[in-house]
């Protein structure tokens, strides 16, 4: 089976790690006797120009007051823009929706230079990525061209793949990603006209995991009928993580990325509201704590990272056999992840074994300090564990990103200022907050199909705007209603900022923050900057020493439901 495989990553997609989808889909093919090439956009400086003339742009015409996470919620303009810009036929109808996408997410009218202004940068854009893909696709000598599309690539992806089909026709197009998690959930009105839209120029499309079904693809062994894979067209065989291999980052450059990227997991075995893992992924499943430990030997053997980004859901189940397999193996590799606040991170004596094995950076969907708001989400934990947690890393000295959610269905006035000043309490001992709004799928998320949000939800953009849009959005009009949240973004933004607590961006603002984190926590990790020099060894999580264990109790028994 000798094809000539070309997968790539077009932007905009945050460049902190190498693609990981993309690595272990080459590592996983080329067993089988497929050349892979692989290629992530998103490190060229021409790309990161654009991206940040758009945003200086947008940013002109935005109070500051109106500005609080600005680049986050700020793509979601750009990327419909884009999208719009992609598929407009009538000049007036895109230039009105252009301003329709900026008011509806920082309520504000712009005028018409900045409209202008800001198609000008998508038209750069578009022009640079043909440029750009058509260096890529050479002389055309492939076979097959796989994109790995979320929600912020869509557009270009949709781009890339019209222009290849335009070029080069006897290519065969094939989409994945964790796009048709939310944004193109299967059987949902967006994937309806997706794929309408598409059937040009996108010959198959894989959702959900990917290596199994795009090698039977390749194969011959799927209906070549369908245009469409899921899991259950190979009898639900999710893929045996035990002897899957390791993703393959050898065609990529390596050198713009802060972190590797492992992961010890697929899936997560818990279930909140607004999430959307479970419904992608399928089963949960994990591998050993020797298999990752072996691994991650080869991994930085091979590419002399030591800081790793695990792109698990959740590391909980995991991160205790792991740390402790580190330890055993007398390895100092750091690792961060993501992390639910359960009995063992509310344990100081079991965050300080995670310091030890190499545990660098907690990121924590603690979501709100509200208890009402944590039950309507399904989280399964009160805000004094949450505090308890945030508490017991950051005496270890491992970094706290916290990561809220803001109007979730049913948060009232009260339950936002519970969040506002758990924060407060909390200033010190958290590394970094991002918040972002709620945001709503027809299908894909836990509660989707939840009555109350099924009722009374409804398109935010003009449903005249669905052929430039592709995918449109939908949101619960519920309280708070949807300005009301974005103006607790604002405030959440305006709170942390006179709080000092940051939300970096750019390399510089990570190294301000670890300087902060530095100051105030004798155990702090390593900054950041300490792992660029790639002949270094930092071994200091060996030496680290347990300072006062912190005291806060819980008033109640720890039963997290689990």
């Amino acid at each position: 089976m000798k094809q000539n495989i070309l997968l790539a990553l077009l932007p905009f997609w945050e460049p902190q790690i190498p693609p990981m989808g993309l690595a272990c889909l080459k590592g996983y093919l080329e067993k089988f006797g497929c050349r892979v090439q692989t290629f992530d956009a998103n490190i060229k400086e021409e790309f990161n120009d654009i991206y940040q003339q758009y945003f200086d742009c947008l940013q002109e015409g935005i109070p500051e007051d109106k500005r609080g996470n600005f680049h986050n919620i700020g793509q979601e303009v750009l990327r419909n823009h884009m999208m719009a810009h992609l598929n407009y036929t009538d000049e007036k109808a895109y230039l009105e929706l252009v301003k329709i996408l900026v008011y509806s997410t920082f309520y504000i009218t712009i005028d018409e230079d900045t409209v202008h202004s800001l198609n000008r940068v998508v038209e750069d854009f578009y022009r640079c990525l043909e440029t750009y893909f058509l260096e890529l696709l050479g002389n055309g000598n492939i076979d097959v061209l796989g994109l790995s599309v979320f929600k912020g690539n869509l557009p270009a992806s949709m781009f890339a793949f019209r222009l290849a089909r335009e070029k080069y026709p006897h290519i065969r197009t094939v989409m994945g990603g964790a796009v048709f998690a939310g944004t193109l959930t299967k059987g949902s009105p967006n994937f309806t006209n997706f794929l309408e839209k598409t059937g040009d120029y996108i010959d198959k499309i894989i959702v959900g995991e990917g290596e199994v079904l795009f090698l039977q693809l390749l194969q011959g062994k799927l209906d070549d009928s369908q245009r469409v894979y899921t899991i259950e067209d190979i009898n639900n065989e999710a893929l045996d993580l035990s002897g899957v291999g390791l993703p393959d980052f050898s065609n990529l450059e390596l050198e713009f990325y802060p972190n590797m990227a492992a992961y010890t997991s697929r899936s997560c075995p818990y279930q909140c509201s607004f999430c959307t893992e479970t419904v992608y992924w399928g089963k949960y499943r994990k591998k050993s704590p020797q298999q990752v430990v072996e691994e991650l030997k080869q991994l930085y053997e091979t590419y002399r990272y030591q800081l790793f980004l695990m792109c698990d859901s959740l590391l909980n189940p995991t991160i205790t056999d792991l740390a402790e397999a580190l330890i055993e193996a007398d390895m100092s590799i750091y690792w961060d992840g993501y992390l639910r606040v359960d009995s063992h991170a509310c344990d100081a004596e079991k965050v300080m074994v995670w310091r030890r094995g190499g545990f660098y950076r907690a990121r924590l969907g603690v979501e709100s300090g509200s208890q009402h708001v944590l039950e309507l989400m399904g989280k399964k934990i009160t805000p004094e564990e949450m505090k308890t947690a945030i508490i017991n890393l950051a005496s270890a000295g491992i970094k706290t990103t916290t990561y809220w959610v803001i109007g979730h269905p049913g948060e009232t006035g009260e339950d936002f200022r519970q969040t506002l000043d758990i924060i407060e309490e909390l200033k010190d001992s958290i590394y970094e907050a991002w918040c972002s709004p709620f945001y709503y799928y027809l299908s894909g998320q836990v509660h989707s199909h939840y009555d109350p949000w099924v009722k009374n939800s409804r398109l935010l953009y003009p449903e005249e705007a669905a052929d430039m849009l592709i995918a449109q959005t939908w949101i619960v009009d519920s309280d708070p209603p949807r300005e009301e949240v974005y103006k607790r973004v604002n405030q959440f933004v305006r709170h942390c900022e006179r709080l000092a607590i940051p939300n970096p961006y750019s390399m510089l603002d990570f190294y301000k923050a670890d300087e902060r984190w530095q100051q105030l926590h004798r155990n702090a990790v390593p900054s950041i900057v300490e792992f660029e020099n790639r002949d270094k060894i930092i071994d200091e999580n060996k030496r680290v020493k347990k300072l006062v264990t912190a005291t806060r109790k819980l008033t109640q028994d720890m039963d997290f439901g689990f």
